[in-house]
């Protein structure tokens, strides 16, 4: 291990009990960092400030936003997801061993899915409670003995993983309907590499450029016609939603049509794209809004970002749709307690990633004891994603605490409960040039098409807590992202 560089004297970065990613202790730097040590510590702070600027500048300049909503503000605000320019290494060998546990999980939760829209055997042998799956807001009955384009149900998933302070991994949550956080992957790459042409050249890291194909490949397999050019395209619900910028580079990047539910229609059970040049059939529709918006005949009557007649064409076998409707059902937190069981049942095999423990409050004891310790535990519900309708017990106020005791009590079963994790750390660049430590998850993405195995993105999205202190890393919430390097 190399010795501390010298950008730690610029400002103090405290290793306390927690994992760093890159200091193994006060003294020195992990193997893996220390060409990126050296190339920051030979920057003067001026230099490196001046690179994080230009970076910023070049988010904005081609539009790379996000949108978040706040409730106490009237309108939502725009701004650039702010990035991080000390990228997160991955060691080949501890990537490998997590992409294994990512394509296990991926592959049990496609079966489970399967399953329970089929036979249901997972239910008949109580491996998983019937209620569970029939009082889910995201199961979709319409999906019951309905075949799937090559069997994917799941085609594009986000794994998010944790890394504890014991240094080992665990999945924190299950991203199955419309995971989000591609385009600042693909996109934060591209900038490191011009602003640090140097520093990418002489590390043999992982590329992930390659994975835009199999995205595209992926997308192709599900087509259910046999023709060789498949016209895919991606259903976004407009230019005001947050996530609109990664709808529009998805489809610019793989060349497929962006559209909203108004340039498409429905006509003898088969979906059409209007042009200038009359209408084209698709064949797969790559959508980025939920089950509920989709088709107004078929859930919410009055929504007006879907098609009217979709899901007929897809009972008919007439398209594809990625990620099929009724997904949801396995992205439950509640679900996501069962997922190791799901692996065991299905693949007869041994977890290789840990779940976070986790406390069902539907259950009396696990209840109380929840209740009893609200101060250590992270309460969620369970249909929600984004860092929305959560509560960090240590954060929060004795009246919050309070708050969420009573909503917990009036309806436990729509709650969980995990302890608070230690989130590992990595530095990020401080306004005044220096290293600051700050929390980081990792959020895998997952691609599988027809009768294919799944492919894992090498190295994912990590995001970060941009607060000091703060365990919430959700781009929804105010997170940054890194660039994540996996070595070759």
């Amino acid at each position: 291990m190399s010795k501390l560089d010298p950008l730690l004297g610029l400002s103090p970065y405290p290793l306390f009990h927690y994992y760093d990613e890159m200091y193994a202790d006060a003294r020195s730097v992990r193997p893996h960092y220390q060409h990126v040590s050296r190339m920051f510590a030979g920057m003067s702070p001026e230099e490196l400030q001046g690179k994080q600027n230009l970076m910023q500048r070049r988010m904005m300049e081609e539009g790379i936003t996000f949108t978040l909503y706040n409730p106490a503000q009237d309108h939502p605000m725009e701004r650039t997801i702010p990035f991080d320019m000390v990228p997160r290494i991955i060691p080949k060998g501890e990537w490998e061993r997590m992409e294994a546990g990512i394509v296990q999980r991926i592959t049990a939760l496609n079966l489970f899915i399967h399953d329970i829209y089929h036979e249901q055997n997972i239910v008949r042998d109580g491996i998983v409670p019937r209620r569970m799956i029939l009082s889910n807001c995201y199961f979709r009955p319409e999906m019951a003995g309905l075949r799937v384009p090559g069997g994917a149900y799941v085609t594009t998933s986000g794994i998010d993983l944790i890394r504890h302070h014991d240094g080992k991994y665990y999945v924190l949550e299950d991203n199955l309907r419309t995971p989000s956080g591609f385009s600042y992957l693909f996109k934060g790459r591209s900038l490191m590499n011009q602003l640090f042409p140097e520093l990418s050249l002489a590390s043999s890291i992982r590329d992930v450029d390659h994975s835009l194909n199999c995205f595209l490949s992926v997308l192709r397999s599900l087509s259910p016609s046999r023709t060789r050019d498949p016209v895919i395209a991606l259903l976004t619900p407009g230019e005001y939603n947050s996530a609109y910028y990664e709808h529009a580079f998805l489809a610019q990047q793989m060349g497929i049509h962006l559209v909203e539910g108004r340039d498409l229609v429905a006509r003898d059970h088969k979906i059409y794209l209007k042009s200038m040049d009359g209408l084209r059939r698709v064949d797969v529709l790559y959508r980025r809004l939920d089950d509920d918006y989709i088709d107004p005949l078929a859930f919410q009557p009055d929504s007006l970002l879907g098609v009217a007649g979709l899901m007929n064409a897809y009972r008919a076998g007439n398209i594809a749709i990625a990620n099929a409707p009724g997904t949801g059902v396995a992205d439950d937190k509640a679900i996501y307690v069962y997922v190791p069981d799901m692996i065991r049942y299905y693949l007869k095999e041994e977890p290789i990633l840990d779940n976070v423990p986790t406390y069902l409050l539907s259950k009396a004891e696990e209840r109380q004891y929840v209740l009893e310790h609200l101060e250590d535990m992270v309460v969620k519900e369970t249909s929600l994603s984004g860092g929305y309708g959560m509560l960090i017990g240590s954060e929060a106020t004795r009246e919050e605490q309070n708050e969420f005791r009573l909503k917990i009590l009036a309806d436990p079963e729509r709650y969980i409960a995990q302890p608070i994790m230690s989130l590992s750390r990595a530095p990020v660049l401080s306004e005044s040039g220096g290293m600051t430590p700050r929390h980081i998850d990792l959020r895998a993405f997952v691609l599988m098409g027809a009768d294919c195995k799944p492919h894992v993105i090498p190295g994912g999205l990590t995001r970060v807590a941009m607060k000091e202190g703060s365990l919430v890393v959700n781009s929804s919430q105010g997170g940054g992202v890194k660039d994540t390097w996996v070595m070759a």
